[in-house]
């Protein structure tokens, strides 16, 4: 992309923060924007950004705003906790100072780009499963691609209201209410035996640093979404996830064909991952799942895609 066009992705960027209502993040965003020069490794890298900067893309941006959130949960500088406080005057000015000042740790965060785990994803999961458990009476054992740290394989123990039919676990410290629209899924027990998940650049929750860095990626001053984060971390410290490091194509064509037991509908699911896979990637995912389909799988075992 040319430079123009990724101060542009920028500019976007803070204006999707805008009407998300996320004032913080969005000044952050346009402080960056604006300090963004060649006299700093982090504006170097960013203004010869060799991919797609944009948030549909390599989520730019979104890389660097995460490294000012990580920063400021740190303390580095009062004024950047005032910022984020809310206290949004001279934020330029003060974005501007930080990324000067902690240019070294700034540029590494255009390493990798957001991995958000957003748990809010599960409840249209949950549904598709309640359909399932509806028309098959089957316990599930779940597959997740693009499972980042793995908390939405725990989301058997997450409560939902889903078109106002509750579901799961009223009890469960991570509760969801999507806005629905339409027929609410029918009322059916979701029954999980089994849940495994896959991601290239797993985050492990149990190293502090990583958990910190999953917890900046979240916006500020989303402060619900927040509170959810700090729940499925919690429940995840509990119960564990079943996470592997890999390529998704790989492991889709590894799983697959393992022997399905009798009476287990197997369901392989991703939240918004796919987007992200590249065609031949997500080619070699159908594929695996044609094959499969057409694989005698027993009876009373099922398989479906999410």
């Amino acid at each position: 992309m040319s430079e123009a066009d990724v101060r542009e992705a920028f500019r976007n960027q803070a204006l999707f923060c805008d009407r998300s209502g996320t004032p913080v993040t969005a000044a952050v965003v346009r402080g960056i924007a604006a300090a963004l020069d060649r006299t700093t490794a982090t504006g170097r890298r960013t203004l010869d950004w060799p991919g797609d900067a944009r948030g549909s893309g390599d989520s730019v941006p979104l890389r660097l705003a995460g490294g000012f959130h990580a920063l400021a949960r740190r303390g580095v500088d009062p004024s950047l906790n005032r910022l984020y406080a809310g206290a949004l005057d001279g934020a330029e000015a003060i974005v501007g100072d930080i990324l000067r000042r902690h240019d070294a740790e700034l540029v590494r965060w255009l390493n990798s780009p957001p991995q958000t785990n957003e748990t809010g994803r599960a409840g249209p999961i949950m549904a598709g499963l309640m359909l399932l458990a509806a028309e098959y009476s089957l316990p599930f054992e779940l597959i997740e691609l693009g499972a980042s740290a793995g908390l939405n394989l725990n989301l058997p123990r997450f409560g939902y209201v889903l078109g106002g039919s509750g579901a799961g676990d009223p009890n469960s410290p991570v509760q969801l209410a999507p806005l629905w629209e339409g027929a609410p899924p029918p009322l059916a027990t979701v029954q999980v035996l089994a849940s495994h998940g896959v991601d290239q650049n797993p985050v492990r929750i149990v190293d502090p640093a990583e958990r910190e860095r999953l917890i900046a990626y979240c916006w500020a001053d989303q402060h619900e979404r927040m509170e959810r984060l700090q729940a499925a971390l919690a429940l995840a410290d509990r119960f564990p996830p079943q996470l592997a490091q890999g390529d998704a194509a790989d492991f889709a064509e590894a799983a697959l064909p393992d022997p399905q037991a009798e009476g287990v509908c197997r369901v392989i699911y991703h939240t918004i991952f796919w987007t992200y896979l590249p065609p031949d990637k997500q080619q070699r995912i159908r594929n695996a799942l044609a094959a499969a389909r057409e694989r005698d799988v027993g009876a009373s075992a099922r398989l479906a895609a999410l």
